[in-house]
């Protein structure tokens, strides 16, 4: 698992958690670094969807956001993409790099896309 720091990342509840769980390795990342932190590269994915929508309420804003983020738990090569961007390299449970499934799952000539199997940690 790879977490930035925030507080709850690196309280001692969390450190004796993540201990007690021999299978769970823990990576943290630097102090500050957006560039590594695929978390980022989805907000910017997610502002950039929203840029031409207009939201009279928080509570539309709040469905939009909700239905972006929904619609992209399905699309596993823009998720590895994201992290492929980081330039970080993880093993997955099948053996592919998360760069190959993102190659993989881009959309062919007829519109679609091709679904990955497998669990992603």
């Amino acid at each position: 698992m790879v977490w930035d720091r925030l507080s709850t990342h690196v309280s001692k509840t969390m450190k004796a958690l993540v201990a007690e769980r021999e299978w769970l390795t823990v990576v943290l990342l630097p102090g500050y670094a957006p560039e590594l932190n695929p978390v980022e590269a989805l907000w910017a994915h997610i502002k950039r969807s929203l840029a031409n929508l207009t939201a009279h309420t928080l509570t539309e804003l709040e469905i939009l956001l909700r239905q972006r983020l929904k619609a992209l738990q399905y699309r596993h090569g823009i998720l590895g993409g994201f992290l492929a961007g980081t330039g970080l390299t993880l093993d997955r449970p099948d053996g592919l790099s998360y760069a190959e499934v993102s190659r993989r799952d881009q959309p062919t000539g007829s519109g679609t896309s091709k679904s990955t199997s497998g669990a992603y940690c």
